[in-house]
This record gives structure tokens, C-alpha cells and sequence, in this order.
């Protein structure tokens, strides 16, 4: 009998342990998944799950399988820090995430202080980079250098023109709107107008009279395609003839549908299209017959999974803390973007942008395309 017992125990402690050993890595994904940003939550989303998918059917990271474990932030900073929370509680150990810098900023403390690695895809503020956490990383470029980018052609191509620079009052949108003020007015050219908008204003009436006032005839815009697409649409039918030129927040293909043809001839910045990338084809063409089109983030999201893998690996299991420093020490990584190499501060070091101008392609539908 007492063999019998023992022999019970000790099974019930290797399943135990079996249990623990084996257990799924749990990587959450923070974004936008519903509200106005979900084209942005959904970029995230599925490209983090196909990442987790194809990591997983290749055996996974060390011979662990990861799992996906998903958190709507709603682009808002206190259900981001309800999001990241949560994760905590869930025993998440890598984030991908979040979408909007005002939620990542916040939200990378949290992680910070419980052990877990974040990637963002998409946030562009410095700050999220700037304080010196072991635990911050992104895939994307930074607001400094896209600021660089949209403030340098300004003055190369419109330098005698009256310029709006407006913004939506975020970390990310008025963090972008200034820098590209800074380079633009270091080159030499000064704004007509610098005002704020508020994220989910709907009437622009007011600031286009201020902009028809003050003759101005380029709009750079510091914010998301929600916004923006109003601002065009509106603009054209008030009768102001403005180019509006905005950055990486406008990248997607729901802006053409607020703005309609407003949208003809709209700059933006954004990175060299990762869709473009013959290494990424074969990955491209497995979206595109699932039904999803991987424009603006998604790549961005996959390559951040393959980041997190190729750390762990590089490091020799998934402690988070060995993990962040083989990111920082042990790249580049290949990834759905091309070759990662990150710096101390978990900025990658070969960021791009370029400029891009909203038109109608061959099949008569409005797109982003890459400037020549």
C-alpha cells in the first residue's frame, strides 16, 4: 500500500513538474482591437498570431510552444495599464505592443517592474526609449528621425509656402509635430499656424477658417487617419486648397474611405514598404490568401515575435532579463523586415523613412505609394 502511495505521488509530481517545464511561453498582444484605431489593433493582432503560428509549427522557441494572449487597449492609457496588468496576472513574459506611444510610455513601467519584455511595432515617441528601462524595444523608426524626414522635404519642396503644423495633443501626434517643426524651422522655414486638435473631434470648421486666414497651402499633421481623413474631406469641401502631409498614423487604407478623394495627393512618411521585401513574398502572399492585406504594422508585429525568439534563443531559454540583453548583444536578426540589430536603449539601428503620396492605383482604389 505504501508503494502503491508513493508511486502515485511521485507520478503526480513529474506531471506536476512536467506541467510547469512544458508550459506555453505567453506572449500578449496590446493594441487597439476595437474603437477607431482597430485597423492598427488588427495589423498587431495578426501579425503577432501568424509570427506565434509559424514559430510554433517549426517547434517553437527551445521546444516551447508560444501562445497569444490578446488585450484591447481601446488607444487609451488607462485601459492600456488595465491591459498590462492583466498580462501580469496571466503570467505573460513577452508584450507585443502597444500601438499609440501614450499607451506604450505607461505601460512599459509595468512591464519593467514584473520581468516582461516589450515590443512595440508602432510607437515612434523617443520617450518610450529614453528612460533607460532594461525592457523597451521597437521594431519601428523613431519621431526624431521621421520628424527629420517630413521637416527636410517641407523645406526642399514647399519652402515659400504658408505651413499649418497641427496635432492631436498625444505623445505620439504632438511629439511628431514638433520635430518636424524643429527641422523644418531649422532649414529656414517658419509655420503660418501651430494649433491642437482633440482626438475624436469630428468638426474642423473653426481651424479651417484659421488656415483659409492665414493663406496656408501645406498641412502637417501630427495624429491618426481618423482624424486626418476628416480634416482633408473637410477641407476640400470648405474650399481650402492645402496639400496635407502626415506621417506613419495615417498608414492605412481605411483613410482613403473618411477622406474620399480628399485624399488625392496627400504626403506621408512612412518606412520603405516591407511588402516590397522579396524575403517576405512567400509570408506576404500567406496574408493576402487568408484575407488579410499586411500593409502599415502587421510585418512590424511578426518581425517583433521573431525578435523575442531569436532572443531566447540567442540566450538559451526565456529568462526576460537574458533574453533583453541577447536583443541588445547578439543581432541582427533576420526578420519579415529585413535585418534587426537594436542599440542600448532598444532602438533599432537602421531606421528609414521615406515619403510617400496618396493616389489612385491601377484598379482605381486609393493607396500609398512610395515617391520615385
Amino acid at each position: 500500500m505504501k508503494k502503491s502511495l508513493l508511486s502515485a505521488v511521485a507520478l503526480a509530481a513529474m506531471v506536476a513538474f512536467s506541467g510547469n517545464a512544458w508550459a506555453d511561453i505567453l506572449i500578449g498582444v496590446g493594441g487597439p482591437l476595437t474603437g477607431p484605431n482597430a485597423a492598427f489593433g488588427a495589423q498587431l493582432q495578426k501579425g503577432a498570431e501568424q509570427a506565434v503560428a509559424d514559430i510554433n509549427a517549426a517547434g517553437g522557441i527551445n521546444g516551447e510552444q508560444l501562445k497569444v494572449v490578446l488585450g484591447d487597449d481601446v488607444s487609451d492609457p488607462k485601459q492600456g495599464v488595465s491591459v498590462a496588468n492583466k498580462f501580469v496576472a496571466d503570467g505573460v513574459k513577452f508584450v507585443v505592443g502597444h500601438f499609440n506611444s501614450g499607451v506604450s510610455i505607461p505601460t512599459s513601467e509595468i512591464y519593467a517592474e514584473n520581468g516582461i519584455v516589450q515590443i512595440t511595432p508602432a510607437s515612434t515617441n523617443p520617450t518610450y526609449t529614453e528612460r533607460g528601462l532594461w525592457n523597451t524595444f521597437r521594431t519601428c523608426g523613431r519621431d526624431d528621425q521621421q520628424g527629420a524626414v517630413a521637416g527636410a522635404f517641407i523645406a526642399a519642396n514647399f519652402k515659400d509656402a504658408k505651413v499649418a503644423v497641427i496635432h492631436d495633443k498625444t505623445p505620439y501626434g504632438q511629439g511628431l509635430a514638433d520635430e518636424t517643426k524643429k527641422a523644418m524651422n531649422d532649414a529656414g522655414v517658419t509655420e503660418a499656424l501651430y494649433e491642437g486638435i482633440n482626438t475624436g473631434d469630428k468638426d474642423f470648421s473653426a481651424l479651417i477658417a484659421k488656415m483659409k486666414d492665414a493663406g496656408v497651402t501645406i498641412v502637417y499633421y501630427g495624429g491618426l487617419h481618423t482624424e486626418a481623413g476628416l480634416i482633408m474631406r473637410q477641407m476640400k469641401d470648405q474650399g481650402l486648397q492645402a496639400t496635407l502631409m502626415s506621417g506613419d498614423g495615417i498608414v492605412s487604407n481605411e483613410l482613403a474611405s473618411i477622406a474620399g478623394d480628399a485624399v488625392d495627393g496627400t504626403l506621408m512618411t512612412f518606412a520603405p514598404d516591407p511588402r516590397k521585401n522579396p524575403a517576405a513574398k512567400e509570408l506576404v502572399e500567406k496574408f493576402r490568401a487568408s484575407g488579410f492585406e499586411p500593409e502599415a504594422y502587421t510585418l512590424y508585429a511578426y518581425a517583433a515575435v521573431q525578435v523575442i525568439a531569436e532572443g531566447a534563443k540567442a540566450a538559451g531559454g526565456t529568462d526576460t532579463q537574458a533574453v533583453a540583453e541577447a536583443i541588445k548583444s547578439k543581432g541582427p536578426f533576420k526578420t519579415a523586415i529585413g535585418e534587426l540589430g537594436f542599440d542600448e536603449k532598444g532602438d533599432i539601428t537602421r531606421p528609414d523613412y521615406v515619403m510617400y503620396t496618396w493616389k489612385k492605383g491601377e484598379d482605381g482604389k486609393y493607396s500609398y505609394f512610395e515617391n520615385e
